[in-house]
């Protein structure tokens, strides 16, 4: 009778013993809703970021997780054609914790990145400095280049040869050292190494586009040395039942511009499908100040997507297709009596492969497994005819493995590469013959995370192999390393302060190598240099952040020393044959330094004042400024919002620019007024979404630096834009 009281004994103690370790673990739950009467959103996918926990929200858009250990955590609320929100939550053993998210369509919100360290993180907690813009605000800009859609970011400004082919330049740096990658991978254009091109990118059907600014070499690779622009598809998600989709239409003036964008989502138990397809076009545009039209800078772009993906508990796969064409002219010689309408016409066609394990029990968790093939091809044409076919076909790969929590560490390690083939034919043959490019490295990224600091450090090797099928060629072989240390600091509850160290590698470009011949994309006889010397950067990045329900802040300083910078330097000798400038590729060392401000203050429930100012300061230890540097920048502006109506008015102003490069022109500075504006018409299962932008509101005649053109061709004046959207879940 004693051994079983005995055992009754133990029974119970091992019982009450299991009930108050689980209750130590908690409930956090909520509701995801939108709209100023708070209609419910269905389907929303709530993720707890560290644990990698997700549960879908059901009719009344309430989620649950049971058994949450205690900690500090960011959950994040996700909905297709919404901007994600992330909230921090402290969990307490026993306590059942309540977020409650509303996301929104337009005006102020959280900003969520995947492309930083690899994993979701609020751009907050980020160790890198981060922006991102989604899918609404990419519509009410609504411009055919890359560069147009990112240009006043903080810390962004853009490059072009007209408005078809504007790329995105940051913090100075451009060309070879700003990667455009979709979902992580290189969308294998030329448009790095010529200002004329453009990125084959339908800017209309992505998700969001996130700019990680400064190096991003570590985790993107040596192209990435000044930074990397990330277009987020959000096909390697998972799943949702039934049917979401979108359908967007767009109008302007100034520039006769129309568009039109839709894309369908449908879920039928594992599996996905999805597809998207786009066109615009616009007319010749007219400047400022009574300028006149810009002969020659019209733009006409079409593009699809389609694929599909199965996601069972532990692994998946998706597939996809994309095509992408444009067209659009070059105001290079509008002035002239009679002019050579010169224009580009390009195509993309890409196959994309992925799948990963999930959920694993292992030392590693989570793997992830890409192989991309991009098709590109882009003529040059003089009066309607073609005078030089660019070819550049690419091969890549790329595997991304999570390991398991241990203690306070955490990270990821993988290997990435691609094999690249690239030839020219017609009039502007740069190198005679094919080259063939390839590259491999292998990366980790690991993070200790302790109650107020955070710390962040990783390296990379990278190996880059070039083979010219000429003989006269010689071949070249590169291998660096990269590697990075961060550490957040947790100043206060919503502050922060960021101190990050980069070391970065970069392997001349092929073109940096081996052009020579007339180049219009540069407006200059270019003279490659096969003996340049690999690229380093040694890098400091410090930033403070402030984060809550008034005031949402940051401010950021960098500076970098880097050593065999490679540039185009004009030698004062003209071409006999093109009649353009000789330019040879140099190298020298040069150091970057500069600062970004930011500030969105909430004065009450209505009004929001957001500022921001960005400042860069390049030039080589011998003293010259480097070339098509952008000048101070500063903006002001407001969001008047009442209930679902918002209206942004906004000053930008733009400084004279006078530190210039060797035959280099000044460029003077200038303001322009803009105001946008934004209704959205909110039911349970639709959203409509009104938008206007009004833009050069002053009709300013003004040139932007940056531009290969801009002692030619100014840019857009006076226009307003119109949209509307509809979405449903």
């Amino acid at each position: 009778m004693k051994r079983i009281k005995f055992f009754i004994n133990i029974t119970a103690f091992i019982f009450i013993f299991a009930v108050a370790a689980l209750a130590q673990n908690a409930k956090v739950s909520g509701k995801v809703t939108y709209g100023s009467d708070n209609n419910s959103v269905h389907g929303a996918a709530v993720q707890i970021v560290q644990l990698k926990q997700t549960v879908i929200t059901d009719e009344n858009g309430a989620y649950e997780f049971s058994n949450v250990p205690p900690g500090r955590y960011t959950i994040l609320a996700h909905q297709e054609g919404f901007a994600d929100v992330a909230k921090n939550v402290v969990v307490t053993g026993g306590t059942a914790a309540v977020v409650d998210f509303q996301i929104q369509l337009t005006g102020v919100k959280e900003q969520v990145t995947v492309t930083a360290s690899g994993a979701e993180q609020s751009t907050f907690e980020a160790i890198e400095s981060v922006s991102s813009v989604d899918s609404n605000k990419i519509l009410e800009r609504a411009a055919v280049g890359l560069g147009d859609v990112l240009d006043n970011e903080s810390g962004v400004t853009k490059r072009s040869f007209g408005p078809g082919n504007s790329r995105p330049v940051i913090r100075g740096f451009d060309g070879d050292r700003v990667k455009v990658t979709t979902d992580g991978i290189t969308v294998g254009s030329l448009a790095s190494q010529s200002g004329d091109h453009s990125e084959p990118l339908d800017t209309l059907s992505v998700e969001r586009i996130e700019v990680v600014k400064g190096p991003a070499t570590l985790l993107y690779g040596s192209s990435a040395i000044g930074g990397v622009v990330n277009a987020v598809s959000g096909h390697d998600e998972g799943t949702h039942p039934g049917l979401r989709g979108y359908l967007s239409g767009l109008g302007g003036f100034n520039n006769s511009q129309a568009a039109v964008s839709g894309g369908l989502e449908y879920g039928w138990k594992n599996w996905m499908f999805w597809g998207s397809g786009s066109g615009q076009r616009t007319s010749d545009y007219r400047a400022g100040g009574g300028f006149g039209k810009v002969i020659n800078s019209f733009t006409r772009s079409a593009s699809g997507d389609g694929g599909f993906g199965y996601f069972a508990k532990k692994a998946y796969f998706t597939t996809d297709y994309s095509y992408y064409r444009n067209r659009y002219g070059i105001p290079l010689d509008f002035r002239e009596e009679a002019p050579e309408l010169r224009s580009l016409r390009m195509r993309r066609h890409n196959l994309k492969f992925s799948g990963g394990l999930t959920n694993l029990n292992a030392f590693v968790t989570d793997a992830k497994f890409t192989f991309n093939y991009s098709n590109y091809q882009h003529q040059e044409l003089v009066d309607g005819e073609v005078g030089t076919t660019f070819n550049n076909k690419v091969y890549s790969y790329r595997s991304v493995f999570d390991q398991k929590k241990y203690g306070n560490l955490t990270g990821r390690f993988g290997f990435e590469g691609f094999s690249r083939n690239y030839g020219t034919v017609g009039d502007e043959v740069l190198i005679n013959g094919p080259v063939k490019q390839n590259s491999f490295s292998v990366f980790g990224l690991e993070e200790i995370t302790l109650e107020r600091v955070t710390l962040q450090f990783g390296g990379r090797v990278e190996n880059n192999r070039y083979r010219p099928t000429d003989t006269n060629l010689v071949k070249r072989d590169f291998t660096g390393f990269s590697g990075a240390i961060g550490a957040r600091f947790r100043l206060w509850e919503g502050g922060a302060f960021v101190a990050n160290y980069t070391h970065s590698y970069r392997a001349p470009a092929l073109e940096e190598l081996y052009n020579n011949g007339p180049h219009d994309g540069t407006l200059s006889f270019e003279v490659g240099n096969p003996n340049l010397r690999a690229e380093t950067n040694n890098g400091f990045d410090f930033s403070l952040r402030q984060q809550n329900n008034k005031i949402r802040a940051e401010a950021n300083f960098y500076y970098y020393d880097l050593k065999n910078f490679v540039f185009l330097a004009p030698t004062g000798e003209i071409d006999d044959e093109s009649g353009l400038p000789i330019a040879e590729y140099l190298q020298g060392n040069s150091r970057f330094t500069g600062t970004e401000l930011s500030l969105d203050y909430t004065v009450n429930k209505y009004l929001n004042v957001i500022s921001g100012l960005d400042y860069v300061n390049a030039k080589l230890k011998d003293g010259r400024y480097l070339p098509r540097i952008a000048p101070l920048r500063g903006r002001i502006g407001l969001d008047v919002h009442y209930k679902d109506l918002s209206v942004r008015p906004e000053f930008v102003a733009v400084g004279r620019q006078d530190r210039v490069f060797v035959n280099e022109t000044p460029t003077a500075g200038y303001g322009v007024f803009n105001i946008a504006a934004s209704y959205v018409l909110p039911s349970k299962h639709f959203a409509n979404v009104f938008t206007v932008n009004a833009y050069n509101l002053n009709d300013k005649l003004f040139y932007n630096h940056i531009s290969f053109i801009k002692d030619i061709s100014p840019e857009i004046g006076r226009g307003v834009r119109f949209s509307y959207t509809i979405r449903f879940f």
